[in-house]
């Protein structure tokens, strides 16, 4: 039962239709935690994203469910998710501080302070591309929590990120999602996109090891 229960969870797009069928209203607020938990704990960087958004959309164009509700509540959801894991990790952080100052194994003093170099320079760009990412977006905020980022320009880069990750996947799904060729190489397009958003992070770190 548990086992089914974690599989179905884990592929979560593919069993929407049957879901909202069988469940109605109540899919909403699965939508809504998947994506918060999906963006805000480093746990469940496995739970579906992208592909959760596009099949949502599409099923929206159907009138299955509907577009003007879903949009506003994940995007919160995402904005919420993303908030919440920079704040786990800025909590946990001085813990983390501390254990490396220690010499931990894993955990380098060195590598702390790279990163705080490094999100006080590019934690913008990070924010906002690693949405685009999988898995990368999990931790993106976490680390910015523990580099101490200033949360006004976190929340700020997170509200953008958070819109713009949205509006791609979801409104795609909308808009493009009944087409044979898009449902027949949606994987493809995925990668595609997540190829071009981690070029730019490519390029800092090419940047960074010229210096």
């Amino acid at each position: 039962m548990l086992i089914d229960f974690i599989n179905i969870l884990l592929s979560f797009d593919t069993y929407l239709l049957s879901f909202v069928q069988n469940y109605g209203i109540l899919t909403y607020a699965i939508l809504f935690i998947i994506i918060v938990c999906e963006t805000g704990l480093v746990v469940t960087p496995f739970l579906p994203g992208d592909s959760l958004l596009f099949t949502a959309g599409a099923l929206a164009a159907f009138d299955v469910l509907n577009i003007f509700v879903l949009f506003p509540l994940l995007v919160v959801a995402a904005i919420l998710g993303d908030s919440l894991n920079y704040w786990i990790g800025r909590t946990w952080g001085s813990a983390i501080a501390k254990n490396a100052a220690r010499g931990n194994r894993f955990i380098k003093e060195a590598h702390i302070r790279q990163a705080r170099l490094f999100y006080l320079r590019h934690g913008g760009k990070t924010i906002i591309l690693a949405r685009f990412a999988p898995i990368v977006r999990t931790f993106a905020p976490f680390i910015a929590g523990i580099a101490r980022m200033q949360y006004p320009r976190f929340l700020y880069y997170n509200i953008t990120g958070g819109i713009a990750w949205v509006s791609i996947f979801l409104l795609g799904g909308y808009f493009f999602g009944a087409i044979p060729f898009v449902q027949d190489n949606f994987s493809l397009l995925i990668i595609v996109i997540i190829i071009i958003s981690l070029l730019p992070l490519l390029q800092l770190r090419k940047k960074r090891k010229k210096k």
